[in-house]
Parts: C-alpha cells; structure tokens; sequence
C-alpha cells in the first residue's frame, strides 16, 4: 500500500531519511515530538513533496505520478486544512458529489445526522468539534481504500475525541481499508493502531506492534547505584532524574525475574515518546 525506499527529504538543517512499509488492510499509528519528521511523511504519501533521494511509493505507483483515478482511493484529513468556510456542508456535499464516483452521499447524511452537524449551516460557524467531526467524515465519504488522518482530535475536548475515536475503530473494522494516523496524544492511539512507527529527529527510532508493546516493553526506575550494573541491551531508552534513571525496556520480564526490587509498569505511547523520541524543528 505505502512504501518508504531510502526516502531522503532535507529542508535546510532537517534531514527526514526513512524507510517503511505499510500494507494493506493495517491501522498504523504514526507518533513522535513535534518536528519529528510525522507531516514531512504525510506531505510526501500526497505527493506534495519532491524527495531529495530515494523513493515514496502508493498503490505500488510512485507518490508523485498517482492518476486521478488513484487519487480518488485518498481519503485525507488534516489537521490544518479544509474547505472554505463560506460553505455549508451542504455544498461540500454537493463538491464531493462531483469529485468522486464512488461518493456515498445516503452515508455521508446519515453520519451527518449522527454526530449532529448541520447541513445548512456555513462552516465558520461549526464549533471545533464539529470541524474536526466534518473532516474526517468528508474523508471517508467515498470509502477509500487509504485514509489519512493527521492529528484528526488535536484541539478537542475529552468527548468530542472519544466520539471521533470510537466512530474510527467501528469503522476500520467494518471496512477493507489502510488508515494511517498521526497523534501526539496517547489515548488516541491505544486500543486504534495495530502498528506503531516512533519519529525522533527525522528517523523512525521504532517499529512494533501493539501486541508486542503489551507484552514486552515497560518502564522502570533505576536508582543511579544499580543503573551502571543493569544490562544495557534490556534498556531500549533512558532519561536522567533526580534520584536516578527513568528507563523503557523492551524486555519487562528480565527486571521482574532478576530485580524484584524494581516496579515495572506497562509503557505507554507518552512513554515512548519521552524516552525514545527527540525532536527538532522542520
């Protein structure tokens, strides 16, 4: 579905260089400190980027030569775009109608109705809830076959986000389709993607899934005595505290058999990002 080749993006001091696939049918979490390299890689899937090196392919075509037959198997929200606000979701309805044909227009209604947008009403006048509630559904109005979702909850309040999370998890389970999202906010993610990729300074630092994350990786606090006498290669990251090291392990089992004096607790994607992730600006 995706595919990173050696890919190479620099702009100035930021250097993004990468290489992943993503197949079909996965839901795949994309996280990392602001100035990671996360927009970078979405601009350069939409083809809006020229690749210094290297390659970015979709649907096995090169990102920047997908016909527009191609391009209507994008489905896209982001963060900081949408229609002109002028609109009403009427007339955006009344767009996409044109633009795609496979628009589900009984579909797009009736989950308008469900999250209680408007459809007379011009967008400037929708809440940021109900902004972020219009574009994600104006992505997946004509069902594509990749959904891209940059920061689709960012801004929103506790139940406006669970509402647009728990409408994404019933909808990649009964749909055939890739979705690929970037979060910076933990929740968002957990229990959603079944793959995680972990941006630090214009890298990908890690790769699981969320099964062997449970299973595997926890955190730990090392008092500085102890620290110098703990087997490096069971510490994936670790940062300096007042009264020793916060560490993540990707092997939990080693500190509970051979450190019970330690407490090891479940790691979580803020966990990954403190410990693992850096940034720096694009």
């Amino acid at each position: 579905m995706i595919t990173f080749e050696q890919f190479v993006k620099e702009y100035g001091d930021f250097r993004l260089e990468i290489s992943m696939d993503i197949p079909d049918g996965k839901v795949v979490g994309i996280i990392g400190k602001n100035g990671s390299g996360k927009s970078t890689t979405i601009k350069a899937i939409l083809g809006l980027v020229k690749p210094t090196a290297g390659s970015v392919k979709v649907f096995g075509r090169e990102a920047r030569a997908l016909t527009p037959r191609d391009k209507e198997q994008l489905g896209v929200a982001l963060s900081d775009s949408m229609f002109s606000e002028v609109l009403s979701l009427e007339d955006v309805i009344a767009i996409l109608r044109a633009m795609y044909r496979e628009f589900d227009e009984t579909f797009s209604r009736d989950m308008c109705a469900k999250f209680g947008l408007p459809l007379k009403k011009p967008l400037k006048e929708f809440s940021t809830g109900m902004k972020a509630k219009a574009r994600v559904l104006t992505a997946i109005s004509h069902h594509a076959r990749l959904l891209i979702l940059d920061e689709p909850t960012a801004g929103l309040d506790v139940e406006a986000r669970q509402e647009i999370i728990a409408f994404l998890k019933d909808y990649a389970g009964s749909n055939a389709c890739t979705i690929l999202i970037t979060s910076h906010i933990s929740t968002d993610l957990e229990g959603l993607c079944g793959e995680f990729y972990l941006f630090s300074r214009g890298r990908i630092v890690l790769h699981e899934t969320d099964e062997n994350i449970g299973r595997n990786y926890g955190t730990v606090q090392i008092p500085f005595e102890l620290f110098d006498r703990i087997d490096r290669g069971r510490i994936a990251g670790f940062r300096k505290e007042t009264f020793g090291y916060a560490c993540i392990t990707n092997d939990k089992r080693y500190f509970e058999e051979n450190h019970p004096e330690l407490k090891v607790k479940s790691a979580d994607i803020d966990d990954f990002i403190l410990l693992l992730g850096g940034g720096t600006d694009e």
